[in-house]
């Protein structure tokens, strides 16, 4: 291959790391977005939500968010992000922040209402709050699941990228003239 072809693609290295890294963001996104409930098992919110949980929910979210602005900001600063795969990879990154950002918020909102769910006798007041309460939550759980389904795409992209890499370094291998045959020992070719 050529070198100014070759500066078109991630190494296999940087690939497989980036690719591991987005895999545990991914399934971590996934995981929370599944397991974090705010309803009981008849589908309602609890008389008594818990308000560390839910802060907790927010703090998580938070956290996952700042790993994901991580990955994002070293891999828009190294050299990888120019290449053809790259930029679409940091496309995808880039809607994988803002995604993971508007997440804790919607979290944090969910929180918010518990305290007041609990002081409040008016039954109105009571599923005003509730309706908001899963409104928030549904919502911040969107949001990590669109965050998992497209770290999911980025890994997609750089799989594909070395697929690519192996179709064309068998390619390469096919087009490569064989080798002259080795001279014979003890004389001369004929």
């Amino acid at each position: 291959m050529s070198p100014d072809f070759e500066r078109h693609l991630i190494p296999r290295d940087d690939a497989l790391h980036l690719i591991g890294a987005l895999n545990v963001l991914k399934d971590k996104a996934h995981n929370v977005a599944h397991r974090w409930e705010l309803l009981d098992e008849d589908g309602h919110v609890p008389a008594a939500p818990s308000y560390t949980v839910l802060l907790q929910h927010a703090t998580d979210a938070q956290d996952l968010s700042r790993e994901v602005l991580r990955l994002t900001d070293e891999f828009a600063r190294s050299p990888l992000h120019s290449t053809g795969v790259g930029s679409t990879v940091l496309t995808k990154l880039a809607w994988t922040t803002t995604s993971s950002s508007h997440a804790p918020p919607y979290f944090a909102q969910t929180a918010e209402h518990a305290p007041a769910l609990l002081r409040s006798t008016n039954p109105a007041d009571r599923q005003y709050l509730a309706n908001n309460m899963v409104h928030d939550h549904a919502t911040g759980r969107a949001y990590l699941r669109r965050t998992s389904e497209s770290l999911r795409d980025a890994g997609t992209e750089l799989e594909d990228h070395l697929g690519f890499q192996r179709s064309l370094a068998q390619l390469t291998r096919q087009e490569t003239p064989p080798a002259p045959p080795a001279p014979r020992p003890g004389g001369r070719p004929r």
